[in-house]
């Protein structure tokens, strides 16, 4: 019974010793963390636990911020997290940001954490165009963040287009120009290449010093009024206070540097900045809000805490922390040297290899090539062989054929010796045929002359015949009229008279012209007496004389007799004298006829 009390009781306890928690949600610029925070936990305890878990020693500089009613506000250090006008759902979100900035962030920002946060916030401010950059500033920043993210650059790794994701530019900036992505890019990327060599903390630093020359570079501007009623804007920096015109944040109307300034308050909604100065009047300005003007105060307080104190020796604190800042950055420096030195040889190493790799590439480039130029060339000798061969019979064959055209042209220039000279036979029974037909052509027109006179004789002959044999008749019929009348025994007496009678009445022909015409009838019929076979072969042989005449006691010596054709040829029951050759036999001559149809030479 005892124990069972007891345990209830220690059950109690505990139970009413275990602390009530909330979750809390911290936001930071490139992460986000959850905490289990107590309900009695101040601010400052959640800021020390952010700080802790961050590595952060630097915590002057930062706050955590949250936002209630569309206005910004900053978690008190002395004041409990759950007292502030925070969200009460679960988790509530602060987000841990840069609350007061330096006035020279290379030599007040000592850890490379405090750096990288200020680059991140700096950077962002400039993308939401909250800081105003020129364009020009706006490419260098956007390299050194280049720089600070990917490294040195490398041509084979940062191709065209690595960067089409990333946000580097203010939006202003990019619809001020009228240039394409990939021409922003080029742009970048060329000052992106001259930072090679920097770290990430030194690419940030030097973004962080060209930042810290702009003009809004860490100014918080608030709308506020004169006793006017004139809208004016207040910049809260490091430096002071100062006045601005709403359409100009860049320069300012009236500045208040935080060494001249003796006193800052408010009441209510009004906001009074008393110089040191005296003969100087005092500022005065109202707020919208209340919140507003505590803000204000707040964060007057806090730039000019930092502006006395950087101007003061350096607290044993931050003496440490630079020391250590700078073991550290000396030692981070030793480290890059070695890495540096262990990358220059590492990037010797592999270009060795990769110049080993590329000669034993080249080698069995060589080697691949080495055997299949000796296949080629065993494929080669194979053809070649083979060619040889073929070419050796070709060359037998050409031999053969050029023997074979050797005996052509042998026989082919005795043709045309034999042609040549069958050639100019040809041209010479050509001009001789020609020749002979012109002398024919003359001989033909003399011939057919001849005829034309010849006919004309015969016709004379005919007539002179025909007028013989009247008389003949005519001295016939009167021979036998006076012979009847006289005796018979007369007659052998009587025979020498009628030789006389005709030897006298042949005479009384035409001599001459007898003559002339059996000479023209012979002339005629010598050629046609013995023709030869073929045509002459020359003119000696064409005009070669007739055949002599057999039957003539003078061997075809002389011609005809003139008077062989005037003998009359008495056909068969005509009277008249035969035709048979007067000369005795013994001269050779016994037909009656010669084989042309003419008398005997000898026929008187």
């Amino acid at each position: 019974m005892a124990g069972a009390i007891a345990s209830r009781m220690s059950f109690s306890s505990l139970k009413r010793k275990q602390p009530k928690t909330f979750t809390v949600r911290i936001a930071t610029m490139d992460a986000e963390m959850e905490f289990s925070c107590e309900v009695k936990w101040k601010g400052k305890d959640l800021f020390d636990l952010v700080c802790r878990t961050l590595g952060l020693r630097e915590t002057w500089f930062f706050g955590l911020q949250y936002t209630i009613k569309d206005t910004v506000a900053w978690l008190k250090m002395d004041k409990k997290v759950l007292d502030h006008d925070v969200p009460t759902e679960e988790p509530v979100t602060f987000h841990f940001l840069a609350k007061f900035y330096p006035e020279n962030a290379e030599e007040e920002l000592v850890q490379e954490i405090t750096q990288h946060l200020f680059f991140l916030q700096v950077k962002k401010q400039i993308l939401d165009e909250k800081i105003y950059c020129p364009p020009e500033a706006s490419v260098l920043l956007a390299s050194y963040a280049v720089q600070a993210k990917y490294g040195d650059y490398d041509p084979n790794v940062h191709k065209r287009g690595f960067l089409a994701q990333e946000e580097l530019l203010p939006k202003r900036v990019i619809n001020l120009y009228q240039m394409t992505p990939e021409m922003w890019e080029e742009r970048i990327t060329a000052w992106y290449a001259e930072h090679r060599g920097r770290a990430r903390d030194e690419a940030e630093m030097e973004y962080l010093k060209i930042a810290q020359d702009l003009e809004m570079y860490g100014v918080n501007y608030f709308a506020i009024r004169n006793k006017k009623g004139t809208e004016l804007l207040l910049g809260v920096d490091a430096l002071g206070l100062h006045i601005y015109d709403p359409d100009n944040r860049l320069t300012p109307k009236i500045s208040f540097p935080w060494n001249e300034i003796r006193n800052i308050s408010y009441s209510d909604k009004e906001f009074t900045i008393k110089p040191l100065d005296k003969k100087i009047d005092v500022f005065k300005f109202n707020s919208s809000k209340l919140r507003v003007n505590k803000l204000i105060l707040q964060l007057c307080i806090g730039n000019h805490d930092l502006f006395m104190r950087r101007r003061k020796a350096d607290s044993l604190e931050v003496q440490q922390m630079k020391a250590q800042a700078r073991e550290e950055k000396a030692r981070k420096q030793m480290e890059r040297q070695r890495l540096a030195r262990e990358k220059q040889m590492r990037e010797e190493a592999e270009r060795t290899r990769d110049e080993l790799e590329r000669r034993l590439m080249q080698l069995k480039e060589e080697a691949t090539m080495a055997n299949e130029a000796l296949m080629r060339s065993e494929e080669t000798a194979d053809l070649l062989a083979e060619k040889a061969q073929i070419t050796e019979e070709e060359a037998k064959l050409l031999a053969q054929k050029a023997a074979e055209a050797e005996q052509e042209m042998q026989r082919i220039k005795a043709t045309a010796i034999r042609t040549e000279e069958e050639k100019r036979l040809m041209e010479q029974k050509v001009l001789e045929a020609e020749m002979l037909a012109l002398k024919m052509a003359e001989e033909s027109e003399r011939r057919a002359k001849e005829a034309d006179q010849l006919k004309q004789d015969l016709q004379e002959a005919r007539e002179s015949e025909r007028r013989a044999k009247q008389k003949l008749l005519e001295i016939t019929s009167k021979s036998s009229y006076t012979s009847m009348n006289s005796s018979t025994t007369a007659l052998p007496t009587d025979l020498p008279s009628f030789n006389l009678i005709s030897e006298s009445l042949s005479f009384d022909f035409k001599d001459t012209d007898m003559k002339r015409l059996s000479m023209e009838i012979e002339k005629e019929n010598s050629p046609y007496r013995a023709p030869s076979p073929a045509w002459p072969s020359s003119r000696s042989s064409r005009m070669r004389p007739a055949a002599p005449h057999h039957c003539c006691p003078l061997n075809g010596a002389s011609p005809p007799h003139p008077y062989s054709i005037g003998v009359p040829q008495t056909g068969p029951g005509e009277p008249g004298i035969a035709p048979r050759c007067p000369a005795p036999p013994a001269a050779g001559c016994c037909q009656p006829l010669h084989a042309d149809g003419l008398g005997c030479p000898r026929t008187v």
